[in-house]
């Protein structure tokens, strides 16, 4: 994918210079299937913090001392801060799971029965808590070309309308 070949050299350029916080999300709509398809890439080590705050317990995804309650752990975060709203309706959000993938974890999402996409309303407050400089990239196709969001604390909401 493009996007991830632009995203990585972003933050390789990025982390040259000064530290720096951010998450790419790609939310696709299937039209065939009336679905969103929803990839969201968080660093590691900046989401250990998070939850090891969050559950008072030290988290690490590379040792994990229970990964089925990783695993539960990851899906009470990801669905606390992620919503959707398609043409004003709030989309149901199937978290599916995680993996890890060198320095980041990729969670997956889905939402089914979803109408084509005229108005979309996006709430993402990843890593909104402990990093005040957080983007979270917000990459959503409803065709080949997406639209896109940068959501920041305090901004942790955006819209597109089609």
């Amino acid at each position: 994918m493009l996007y991830n070949c632009i995203f990585s050299v972003f933050l390789l350029i990025q982390s040259l210079f000064h530290p720096f916080y951010i998450s790419l999300t790609e939310i696709k709509y299937k039209a065939r299937e009336s679905t969103l398809e929803i990839s969201q890439k968080v660093f590691r080590d900046d989401l250990e913090v998070e939850l090891t705050d969050l559950y008072k317990s030290k988290i690490d995804f590379l040792n994990p001392k229970d990964k089925a309650d990783l695993d539960r752990k990851l899906k009470q975060y990801v669905l606390l801060n992620n919503e959707i709203f398609v043409n004003g309706k709030k989309a149901e959000l199937n978290y599916l799971g995680y993996e890890i993938e060198e320095d980041a974890v990729w969670f997956y999402l889905e939402a089914k029965q979803i109408p084509l996409p005229q108005k979309v309303e996006i709430r993402n407050s990843i890593l909104h808590k402990h990093f005040d400089s957080q983007q979270n990239i917000i990459n959503f196709y409803r065709d080949k070309n997406p639209r896109s969001l940068i959501l920041i604390k305090g901004k942790d909401r955006g819209q597109l309308i089609f």
